[in-house]
């Protein structure tokens, strides 16, 4: 993540997360997130995806062992994942929230 996003690492809580954003939903909602981030939790490593996981789907059927929710993929296995297929969804998950988002979550970075 910190070769994806060119920045360093910095704990949000448990969750480790690459650069900032300011969210904001159609309803109203905001706060500050990371751009990347992942948790590393004893079933899985949770990776976080701004734009949610369905805009992976592709790309999710050539990762390898994973489960999803909305907005997170979990890896049991990081040996078992296909690297660059990982690679490829932050990189595109990144651009996304660096393009100020879209349906209904307007982000604007802030690191």
């Amino acid at each position: 993540m910190r070769e994806v996003s060119g920045r360093e690492p910095v704990r949000w809580g448990t969750i480790i997360g690459f650069g900032s954003c300011r969210y904001r939903y159609a309803t109203g909602t905001e706060g500050e997130t990371a751009l990347l981030a992942f948790a590393p939790r004893r079933a899985a490593t949770t990776v976080y995806l701004l734009d949610g996981v369905a805009a992976h789907t592709e790309a999710l059927a050539q990762l390898g062992p994973h489960t999803t929710g909305a907005g997170c993929l979990y890896l049991k296995s990081l040996a078992d994942a296909d690297l660059d297929v990982l690679r490829g969804i932050l990189m595109r998950s990144l651009a996304w929230a660096e393009a100020g988002g879209s349906e209904g979550m307007a982000l604007e970075v802030t690191s």
